[in-house]
């Protein structure tokens, strides 16, 4: 299995009331150079402008991004080549970040191929360090600015850095 770390941009809160501006990915293994960048062009005239801006992506150029339809379908094809068995999915928020990538890879695709479950990088760290309140965006090396390559890299990173810490995820 591959653990697959996801960061999103949106341009509101909920699914399909609101669109997915774009997303990264990238395969938690020792290199961190599996990545994926997805960008997904409006799918309601719904849009939030203090949340838009928090992508730096302006409504006219996310009106020229590619069809989600594609996206998926590059993003369900990276899944497949990049990832060893069953893909597991893990970010900093699964409950903004999985929302959008299950309805979208439904949505469009009709499955979701990292299944119907998700992990949270802040409950591993706080069951690492046995506190609740345990504060582990500090690990990041790379800088969260609202790129979700970037961001999810800096995930990444940080997993990496539990893993050495004794947080027991078998990665390449």
């Amino acid at each position: 299995m591959s653990y697959i770390v996801v960061d999103c941009e949106s341009d509101g809160p909920i699914p399909n009331k609101y669109s997915m501006i774009c997303f990264g990915a990238i395969v938690l293994d020792r290199k961190l150079d599996k990545t994926f960048y997805g960008k997904t062009k409006p799918i309601s005239d719904t849009y939030d402008e203090k949340t838009l801006a928090i992508s730096c992506i302006s409504r006219k150029e996310h009106m020229s991004f590619d069809n989600p339809v594609k996206t998926m379908e590059e993003f369900d094809i990276w899944i497949k080549e990049k990832s060893k068995g069953k893909p597991i999915f893990i970010s900093d928020n699964p409950a903004y970040d999985w929302q959008w990538i299950n309805y979208y890879f439904h949505f469009f695709l009709g499955r979701n191929p990292f299944g119907y479950s998700a992990r949270r990088i802040g409950d591993l760290y706080c069951g690492l360090t046995k506190n609740v309140f345990a504060k582990w965006k500090n690990l990041r090396d790379a800088p969260h600015n609202h790129n979700p390559v970037s961001d999810a890299l800096g995930n990444a990173q940080a997993l990496l850095k539990m893993i050495d810490m004794g947080l027991n995820i078998k990665i390449d």
